[in-house]
């Protein structure tokens, strides 16, 4: 039996244009955590358009809001980028720079070698808010080998976005 992968999608408001210089630690920074996350044990894959990130690509019609997409061997490695690296102190600043959003993550299981795109990142989102997760859709508590998001003081409905692209 094949182990199936591990996709997450997450999106945030921004509460300033990305040149406003309120931003600029944000913006400044995209590339090295992505860039990092690509070090990671466990990395598979990245949404990101020419510009080597996913930060000019639209979603829900809003040019505020960005997405990030990305696909993990298994949760382990994602827990471990988001709250072992430096990832974890761009999250802490993540009210300096994005407005709360309710449900702003879902995670799902894929097949390897599947490369999802951003419209079914948005289907899974729209399917947890509107049914609450389940094996289609679900947060960090569906997933019992998910740790260190509980001693990082978030819950999958609480949490605010962003933590994979900051």
């Amino acid at each position: 039996m094949t182990t199936r992968h591990l996709a997450q999608f997450n999106i945030a408001r921004i509460k300033y244009p990305l040149d406003d210089p309120r931003m600029k630690d944000f913006v400044d920074n995209v590339a090295r955590v992505n860039g990092l996350a690509e070090t990671i044990e466990g990395f598979v894959w990245r949404l990101q358009d020419v510009s080597g990130n996913a930060m000019n690509m639209q979603v829900y019609g809003d040019p505020r809001v960005l997405p990030n997409l990305t696909v993990w061997e298994n949760v382990e490695a994602l827990e471990r980028f988001v709250w072992k690296t430096l990832h974890s102190r761009f999250y802490g600043r993540r009210t300096e720079w994005f407005e709360h959003i309710e449900t702003p993550l879902v995670l799902w299981h894929i097949e390897p070698g599947h490369r999802p795109a951003m419209e079914e990142g948005v289907e899974r989102l729209e399917h947890l808010k509107a049914h609450g997760p389940s094996d289609t859709a679900f947060g960090w508590k569906h997933l019992p080998a998910a740790q260190h998001w509980k001693t990082a003081r978030c819950d999958a409905p609480t949490m605010h976005p962003n933590e994979h692209a900051a």
